[in-house]
């Protein structure tokens, strides 16, 4: 399913390419076509058709040794021009050989015979162009070009600067229209596999947005639909409290869902504070939060909101503490967030085991990424002294400044923020 997922992507990113080119070019885009072989060269075969017309009507010398003598060309030229698309028998020593082998029948038919033959050495460039890549292809196709000038001239006289510039010349545009055809296609499928590259990490993104979004609202849920089945029988106002904050964290889900899937989601510290302190509440876990240091840019602020929304999850599904302490500690170059409590120290036995070490479950796995993508790093374990402690740090980024050009107002040295009648 996965395949067919990243398939189907691929295909509705093309379209959509495909549609943005149609509206601004009134056609849709060149299609590549299916990869060139060595059918492509097999038609300047024909250049030999004045050797053959000769040999056919008896007006060459030794008409065996000239049958011979063609019919081992056009064999080393065949297989030469099939095996110059694959890499792997371009490459190969028996193929060098074979070009070697179709310059010495080469050199061998002009020398012996002249006039028309002399047309074998530019079928000799296409092949050698065909098969010679990279910084050789230089050194070789002036090497050749000699070879047919100085061989064309015992013949031809004059003629051989002609039968010079056609192999110098078939030698070159072979090389290059088969090395640019090649590397559009090697860039084609780089652009291709980039693309499921991002497939893939989309993917990834948004089912860790989905797992933190989801996975925290659910369990606020759950939480304060528990102490309004324990409130409902003897305290109706306060059962009615907990209904409504039900009613909110449902709709405040769905627009942080909306805003998540359309990417443009950025969390608010202070945000993921407040909704921290009430989820505690709700469970009976008593907050205590510390925030010190210099404001934080938007990107840093969503990425510890994360963390202190998958850890206070985790405390309240998991952990049966009393007390729950979240510390904001900001610094010149980085910001630490630290959140402790003084529940069992580790998953109980009925809950999922940790996917990695040192790291909790999926959401904490999910968590350290984000973070080590970002510069920083994530720690989770029992605490020294008992309870369960998770550590996040990150680098600082720049903060966002106001309209005079100063960074929003911010109390300096640490604060204690509770909600009322919990100790400090």
């Amino acid at each position: 399913m996965t395949r067919v997922n990243y398939w189907l992507a691929l295909r509705h990113a093309e379209g959509c390419e495909r549609s943005r080119a149609r509206k601004k070019t009134g056609r849709p885009p060149e299609e590549l076509g299916p990869p060139p072989s060595g059918f492509a060269l097999l038609p300047w075969l024909l250049m030999g058709m004045g050797a053959f017309s000769n040999l056919f009507q008896g007006k060459t010398p030794n008409p065996w040794i000239g049958g011979i003598g063609l019919v081992a060309f056009n064999s080393l030229y065949i297989a030469l021009v099939f095996r110059a698309f694959s890499k792997e028998a371009r490459e190969a020593r028996s193929t060098r050989l074979m070009l070697i082998a179709l310059g010495v029948v080469t050199c061998t038919l002009a020398i012996v015979y002249g006039g028309s033959w002399l047309l074998f050495f530019p079928l000799l460039g296409l092949a050698t162009g065909a098969i010679v890549r990279g910084p050789w292809l230089g050194r070789v196709g002036v090497g050749l070009t000699l070879l047919a000038g100085a061989t064309a001239a015992v013949r031809d006289g004059w003629g051989a600067v002609n039968v010079a510039y056609g192999t110098f010349l078939s030698t070159m545009v072979t090389a290059a229209i088969l090395s640019l055809s090649e590397a559009v296609r090697e860039l084609r499928a780089a652009r291709e596999e980039l693309a499921r590259r991002a497939v893939e990490e989309e993917r990834l993104r948004f089912s860790r947005d989905l797992h933190d979004l989801l996975g925290h609202t659910l369990s606020v849920i759950v939480v304060k639909s528990e102490a309004v089945r324990r409130l409902i029988h003897r305290d109706l106002d306060a059962a009615l409290v907990q209904v409504g904050d039900i009613e909110s964290v449902g709709r405040q889900a769905l627009t942080e869902i909306r805003e998540a899937v359309t990417g443009y989601r950025e969390g608010s510290l202070a945000t993921e504070l407040d909704r921290a302190r009430s989820a505690l509440q709700a469970a009976g876990i008593e907050p205590v939060v510390r925030q010190s240091g210099p404001p934080l840019a938007a990107q840093t602020e969503a990425l510890l909101g994360w963390v202190i929304r998958e850890a206070v999850t985790n405390a309240v599904r998991h952990s049966g503490a009393t007390c729950c302490e979240i510390a904001v500690e900001g610094g010149p170059e980085r910001v630490r967030l630290r959140i402790s409590d003084d529940g069992r120290g580790a998953l109980s036995a009925s809950d999922p085991p940790p996917s990695i070490p040192g790291i909790g479950g999926t959401g904490l796995k999910g968590l350290a990424e984000r973070l080590a993508a970002a510069g920083g790093s994530l720690e989770a374990g029992p605490g020294p002294r008992g309870g369960f402690v998770v550590t996040a740090e990150l680098p600082v980024e720049a903060a966002e400044l106001g309209e005079d050009g100063d960074p929003a107002d911010v109390s300096e040295g640490a604060q204690v923020l509770k909600l009322p009648g919990t100790a400090a």
